[in-house]
């Protein structure tokens, strides 16, 4: 579903707008927040390489425990990130352009490695559930645009099918109708193409977290990696199961950080700015690859051993930020 309603910003708000009041949001609203363009003029997403208009971003953090699975709206996401939480599980952060689906969740609560992860993008929207107290000072003068149940009440919804904290929705298309001032989306390092040359032919590959596991096997068929997650298959309740086209296993530091949970335990501290190694699957082949941001505010670059771009397959990207080992 998509409405033309002129040019430029103004009209990517009313058409934001008319995706959150059509049918309660019960249908979604693929490419509706777009500035009204010619077919082919805006090229392709900078986060998919697949085309796509130019439209504001909206990052959505994601419950990951086996209470909040399957997922909702997950296989609608350009790009989802994996991160470690307390006592060694898992949240998604899942980021939206190109298209936007009806629902997305559950919806759990931000982090503080996501103002450092999400300073690659041009003011993105944040959706989350809330935050710990001392947090908030630090999101609120981060350069990004929050949405909560506080600030965008109509975005949300509570399923009675889950329990909660499980049960908490959003709708994508209500979510950036209350943060018209979201920034559009821009190049964060990815460059798409043909496979480098070299890579180990590569069936299946699997990460661990201290209390969670990922394991992503090649489907020939689908040409994308079946995700599976502790062990079962991972599917969205809208779209089947999850297949992105690359999955980048990102080594990075993850550390205590200042803050600490209702019990005490440390939050971990994802280190996302900085350099080291990777493993990128794509086309049934894993290639070993170095990682490069130089500030908060830049992209990641993914490059070969030898320096040279490593082009990601085009289609969803996951980037799981695995520990150092």
């Amino acid at each position: 579903m998509t409405k033309k309603h002129g040019t430029g910003r103004p009209g990517r708000i009313v058409a934001a707008l008319l995706c959150a009041l059509t049918t309660a949001g019960l249908y979604g609203c693929s490419g509706a927040v777009a500035p009204d363009r010619p077919p082919g003029a805006e090229g392709r997403s900078p986060l998919t390489g697949l085309p796509a208009r130019p439209g504001p971003v909206l990052a959505v953090k994601i419950d990951n425990v086996a209470a909040a699975r399957p997922h909702t709206g997950l296989g609608a996401a350009d790009l989802v990130y994996v991160e470690q939480v307390e006592g060694g599980a898992t949240r998604l952060l899942a980021v939206y352009s190109s298209r936007l689906p009806a629902r997305v969740g559950p919806v759990r609560s931000a982090r503080e490695s996501d103002i450092a992860l999400l300073g690659a993008f041009d003011r993105p929207a944040l959706a989350y559930s809330g935050a710990q107290s001392a947090l908030n000072p630090l999101l609120a003068a981060a350069p990004l645009r929050r949405v909560t149940e506080g600030t965008a009440p109509g975005a949300f919804s509570r399923s009675p099918d889950r329990a909660a904290p499980h049960n908490l929705y959003l709708r994508p298309g209500r979510a950036l109708a209350a943060a018209p001032d979201t920034g559009d989306v821009r190049d964060i390092g990815f460059r798409f193409g043909p496979a480098p040359s070299g890579g180990t032919p590569t069936t299946f590959s699997a990460v661990r977290y201290p209390a969670a596991r990922y394991a992503f096997t090649w489907s020939a068929a689908d040409r994308a990696w079946r995700v599976a997650m502790d062990g079962r298959e991972a599917r969205a309740t809208d779209t089947g199961p999850l297949a992105p086209a690359t999955v980048v296993v990102q080594r990075v530091t993850v550390r205590p950080s200042a803050f600490h949970d209702r019990n005490g335990a440390a939050s971990p501290y994802t280190e996302t700015v900085g350099s080291g190694t990777a493993l990128v699957l794509r086309d049934g082949r894993a290639h070993e690859a170095r990682w490069s941001r130089p500030s908060a505010s830049s992209g990641t670059a993914f490059t070969t051993p030898d320096g040279a771009p490593l082009a990601f397959a085009p289609g969803q990207v996951w980037i799981v930020l695995a520990p150092r080992a």
